[in-house]
């Protein structure tokens, strides 16, 4: 008799194993989508350090207007490739960082909330206007002063975005370690029940071969039993 109990616990973890293997594929598709919001922004983080570079030297009387002139148009550049960055980060369509994020992601095989999924959120986006990078002008002593601190508040938010990013992705990795443990887990239960109902078949299947053969057997040997009779009485 087949081990029914047996049977239905191995299928139940056979398809927890799938849920949680499809759970896989969703944390390492959100990890590479926070490694692309991530490099985005890591790029507008570099180009806002350049900016306060160059409002540093247009906040300096050393500077001349025809020099602040130079670095007003590198810093308008600048700002314009903060908006393309921002606008053109995406991943499969979903566009990261020209607004905040707030992203669901299914990690596990139920519907628990705090167990299965992972909400990722960031606090602002990040074009120039998010910044309040948008209205900074080098062009005199003033506004390169007055950029200077519009450029540390934007490196503020940048900063804490990359945090944001960051702390998503650390959850991340632990919750596709624990995945990998769960699977691997599950996997070996499933496959001891299934080794273990086997192993009781062939128990069943070499006692059900040994009874048979001994009873083919005795049968022979009934057989045998009249034939001897007769043929002692023959002689």
């Amino acid at each position: 008799k087949d081990d029914v109990a047996g049977l239905s616990i191995a299928n139940k973890f056979r398809l927890e194993v799938r849920g949680l293997r499809m759970a896989q594929q969703n944390v390492s598709q959100a990890s590479t989508m926070l490694q692309v919001a991530e490099g985005g922004t890591n790029q507008i983080e570099s180009i806002v350090e350049r900016l306060k570079e160059l409002a540093t030297l247009a906040a300096s009387d050393n500077t001349d207007s025809d020099g602040r002139a130079r670095l007003n148009a590198e810093a308008t550049e600048l700002i314009s490739e903060i908006d393309r960055i921002a606008n053109d980060t995406k991943y499969s369509g979903t566009a990261l960082l020209n607004a905040a994020l707030d992203l669901t992601f299914q990690i596990g095989s139920g519907n628990v909330s705090d167990e299965d999924q992972i909400n990722v959120t960031t606090s602002g986006g990040l074009l120039a206007t998010d910044l309040g990078l948008d209205g900074i002008d080098l062009t005199d002593l003033s506004g390169a002063q007055d950029a200077l601190d519009s450029i540390d508040s934007a490196l503020t938010t940048v900063n804490t975005v990359l945090g944001e990013i960051g702390a998503a992705q650390s959850r991340l990795d632990y919750a596709s370690a624990n995945l990998a443990v769960s699977v691997e887990n599950l996997s070996a239960s499933e496959s001891t029940i299934r080794d273990v109902d086997m192993a009781f078949e062939m128990i069943n299947f070499t006692r059900n071969q040994i009874l048979m053969q001994a009873g083919t057997a005795m049968l022979a040997q009934a057989n045998l039993i009249p034939q001897n009779v007769l043929a002692l009485l023959g002689r």
